[in-house]
C-alpha cells in the first residue's frame, strides 16, 4: 500500500507523470499539459464524474477499462490513454446524447467538432433549444453547498424531469447574490439579472469578489483554516514564533498553549461549520460560535447559551492571564459580550493586574479578598463580573491599565516606572495579544497608531521578525505608511481587512509592492470602480487614506494628543523588563549584544546586561520614529507639516492650518 506522500509514476498518452497517491487521472494529466475535456469538473468542488465526458481508458495489471478521469484516484502505477478508440467512442456517444436535448449550447458544439460528433437524427422528447440552456452538469449545486456552504440550491424531480431550482423553506438560506454559481456555469445558464445595490458597474463587482471567493476555497484549508476555527489557528502558529503573550507579555511561549490551540476549538467547541460570515455573503466564513455551552457563574449560571467566539486575541489573552482552560475561554467570551466589556482590553488589564498581585502592588486586602496570581480563572472570572456589576475591585480594574498605574502608585507606593514599563497601554488602550519585543516595526505598528496600539492598523510582525523582508529603518518606515493606509482605506469603505492578507495567492509574484498580495490590491480597485464609477489605481486609493489618516492625526492634536510623546510605549512591548525575562531568553539576548552592541557578555550581571540591551533598544525605537515621521511628511514632533496638508488637499478644513503652523 502506498501513503499519501508516496510518489507514483503513470504514463499517460506515453508521458511519464509522477504523482502523490491520490491524485486524480485528470489532475495529473493537466500537470502534465495533457488536456482531457470536461463539463462538469471544477478546482473549486469535489469532482462526481456526472458528465462523463473525461473519459479514458487505464490499464492496470494488464487489464484495460474505461474510467471518468476526474474521479480516478492514482493508487499504483498505471497507463492511461486519453484518445484511444474505445475512450473516444464513449466521449463521441455522450457529447451525441447530450447534444440531442441541448443542440444550441456553444460548449457543447465545441466539443462536437473536436470529437466529430453529430446530432442523432431521432430528437429528444425534452429538446431544449436554448443557447444557454442547463445542461445539468450539478457545477452550481455543488459549488453553492460545498465551495461557498450556502446550500441555496438543489435538484427538484427525478430522471429526465429533474431540474436546477432555488430551495425555499422554513430554515433554508436566501440567496446572497454572490455569483459563485454563475461563474462555475459552463454554458451561461445562471446570469445575474438584478443589483439591489444601484452600483455602477456590479459585474465587474462580482468579478473581483469572485477572486477572493476561489481562494478561500481553494487555499485555506492549506493556510489559514478561517473557515475552520476562525482567527483561533493562530494560538499554535504564535506559541511556535515565541509570539503568544504569557503572563503579560513577559514570555512568548508555554507547554500548555496546546490546551487552548485551535484543533481544541475544531474538535470539540466548533459544531456549526456553516457559512457564518459576520457580513452577509462573506465566503470567508471566519466567524466561530460554541453551541449550548453551559455557564457555571454569574447571573447566567446554569443556562446553556450560544456563544459568539472565540477569536485568537480572546485566546491569546487567555495565555497571556496563564490561564489555559478552554471552558474558561468560552465563559470569559460570553460574560465580556453580555456585559459590553472589550475583551482584549479585560484580558490585558487583568494581566497586568495578576503582576502587580505577584510583584506584591497588590494583595488580597487591596483586591477585596481576591487571589489574583497568574493562572486564577475563578478570580479573574469574578472581576469580570464585578466590572460588569460596577462593584468591588472591578470598579478599579474597569478604569484601564492606565489609570490603575496612576492610582497604584498614588496609593500604594508602587514604583511609577516598574508600573510604566509592565502597565501595556498605550494613548490609553490596552496593547492587543502579541509579543512584539523582537519586532521593531510592530512596535512602530503599536505606537504610532493613531488610535492606540491596537494591530489592525499595522501588523508586521511576520514581515519584519520572521521574514526578514523590511530590514532597514526606511523599509520600516515604507512598511508603517503603507500598510496602515490601507487599513484606514478599509475602515473608510466598511471593508474587512481579513481577505487581502490573509490568504495567499499562488501566483503572487510581483515583488516591486510593499503589499503581500498585490492581486488583491488591484481587486480592490475593481471593487471601487465597480461601486461608484470612479476609474482608480492602487495610489489615488492610498491617497484617500492619507487625507484621512493625516486629518484624524492633526485632529488629535486639538485634544491634546498626537505628538511625539503620545507614541512612547511601554518598554515590555520593546525588549525585557526584568532579569527573569532577560533569562528566559539569555542565549539570545546575550547574542544581540555581541553582535549588535559589540559588547562581550561574560562577566557582566543579568542587570547589567538588561540595561545594556534596554539603551540599544530604546534608541531604535527613536530611529524609527524619526524614519516614519520623515516618510508620513510629518515633523520631528509627529506634526504633519503644512506642506503635507496642502499636498493632500486638507488645508482648507477650517482651523485645521492653525493647528499645525
Amino acid at each position: 500500500m502506498t501513503t499519501p506522500s508516496e510518489a507514483i509514476t503513470v504514463q499517460i498518452d506515453g508521458q511519464s507523470v509522477e504523482v502523490e497517491a491520490g491524485t486524480t487521472v485528470l489532475e495529473a494529466a493537466r500537470r502534465a499539459g495533457i488536456f482531457i475535456p470536461s463539463l462538469c469538473h471544477s478546482e473549486l468542488v469535489e469532482p462526481c464524474g456526472v458528465c462523463r465526458i473525461c473519459t479514458v481508458e487505464v490499464e492496470v495489471g494488464g487489464r484495460k477499462r474505461l474510467v471518468t478521469s476526474c474521479n480516478y484516484p492514482i493508487r499504483e502505477p498505471l497507463r492511461v490513454e486519453t484518445r484511444s478508440e474505445r475512450a473516444e467512442g464513449a466521449r463521441r456517444k455522450v457529447i451525441e446524447r447530450m447534444l440531442a436535448r441541448w443542440p444550441n449550447v456553444k460548449v457543447l458544439k465545441d466539443l462536437a467538432r473536436q470529437h466529430g460528433a453529430t446530432e442523432p437524427s431521432t430528437a429528444h422528447p425534452l429538446r431544449d433549444e436554448a443557447a444557454n440552456a442547463c445542461i445539468l452538469c450539478e457545477l452550481c449545486v455543488r459549488i453553492c453547498r460545498e465551495g461557498v456552504w450556502q446550500g441555496v440550491l438543489g435538484f427538484e424531480g427525478r430522471g429526465s424531469a429533474r431540474k436546477v431550482v432555488m430551495l425555499s423553506g422554513e430554515n433554508l438560506p436566501e440567496c446572497v447574490g454572490c455569483g459563485a454559481c454563475a461563474y462555475a456555469c459552463p454554458t451561461g445558464a445562471i446570469q445575474l439579472i438584478d443589483d439591489p445595490n444601484g452600483s455602477a458597474d456590479w459585474h465587474r463587482i462580482r468579478k473581483a469578489g469572485m477572486i477572493v471567493t476561489r481562494e478561500m476555497i481553494l487555499l485555506d484549508e492549506s493556510q489559514c483554516h478561517m473557515r475552520s476555527v476562525g482567527t483561533g489557528h493562530l494560538v499554535e502558529i504564535m506559541n511556535d514564533y515565541d509570539l503568544l503573550p504569557v503572563h503579560n507579555y513577559r514570555f512568548g511561549s508555554h507547554p500548555d498553549a496546546d490546551k487552548i490551540s485551535s484543533p481544541v476549538f475544531r474538535e470539540s467547541y466548533f459544531r456549526q461549520h456553516i457559512q457564518d460570515g459576520c457580513a452577509l455573503g462573506c465566503d470567508m466564513a471566519c466567524a466561530k460560535a460554541v453551541d449550548d455551552f453551559e455557564l457555571r457563574t454569574g447571573p447566567d449560571a446554569g443556562k446553556k447559551v450560544l456563544v459568539d467566539g472565540p477569536e485568537y486575541e480572546t485566546l491569546g489573552g487567555s495565555a497571556n492571564m496563564g490561564i489555559f482552560d478552554p471552558d474558561f475561554v468560552v465563559e470569559m467570551n460570553y460574560y465580556c459580550d453580555h456585559y459590553g466589556i472589550d475583551t482584549i482590553s479585560f484580558v490585558t488589564l487583568m494581566a497586568f493586574v495578576m503582576e502587580c498581585f505577584e510583584a506584591g502592588v497588590l494583595n488580597t486586602e487591596r483586591t477585596g479578598g481576591l487571589d489574583l496570581h497568574f493562572g486564577a480563572a475563578d478570580a479573574a472570572l469574578e472581576v469580570l463580573h464585578q466590572m460588569g456589576r460596577g462593584e468591588g475591585f472591578g470598579l478599579v480594574a474597569g478604569q484601564g491599565i492606565r489609570r490603575m498605574k496612576a492610582r497604584f502608585a498614588a496609593d500604594y507606593g508602587a514604583d511609577p516606572e516598574f508600573l510604566a514599563d509592565i502597565g501595556m497601554e498605550a494613548k490609553g488602550l490596552e496593547y492587543s495579544e502579541y509579543v512584539t519585543k523582537e519586532s521593531l516595526a510592530q512596535q512602530g505598528g503599536y505606537g504610532i497608531a493613531l488610535k492606540g496600539p491596537q494591530h489592525d492598523e499595522a501588523w508586521l510582525i511576520f514581515m519584519d521578525m520572521v521574514n526578514k523582508q523590511i530590514p532597514s529603518f526606511e523599509d520600516k518606515a515604507e512598511a508603517l505608511h503603507y500598510f496602515p493606509m490601507w487599513r484606514t482605506w478599509f475602515a473608510l469603505c466598511g471593508l474587512c481587512k481579513l481577505p487581502w492578507n490573509d490568504i495567499e495567492p499562488e501566483d503572487n509574484a510581483d515583488e516591486d509592492e510593499p503589499a503581500k498580495v498585490p492581486k488583491h490590491v488591484r481587486a480592490y480597485c475593481d471593487f471601487f470602480a465597480g461601486v461608484t464609477g470612479r476609474q482608480v489605481e492602487p495610489g489615488d486609493l492610498i491617497t484617500m487614506s492619507e487625507r484621512v489618516y493625516n486629518f484624524q492625526r492633526i485632529f488629535n492634536l486639538k485634544v491634546g494628543f498626537g505628538r511625539r510623546a503620545h507614541d512612547a510605549i511601554p518598554y515590555r512591548s520593546v525588549g525585557p523588563v526584568t532579569v527573569e525575562e532577560y533569562e528566559s531568553r539569555a542565549e539570545r539576548y546575550d547574542k544581540q549584544l555581541a553582535e549588535e552592541l559589540d559588547i562581550d557578555p561574560a562577566g557582566k550581571s543579568s542587570a547589567e546586561k538588561l540595561a545594556a540591551l534596554r539603551a540599544w533598544r530604546e534608541e531604535r525605537y527613536e530611529k524609527l520614529l524619526d524614519a516614519v515621521y520623515k516618510r508620513r511628511g510629518w515633523t520631528p514632533d509627529g506634526v504633519p507639516t503644512p506642506e503635507t496638508a496642502r499636498k493632500l488637499g486638507i488645508d482648507k478644513v477650517d482651523g485645521l492650518m492653525a493647528l499645525i503652523s
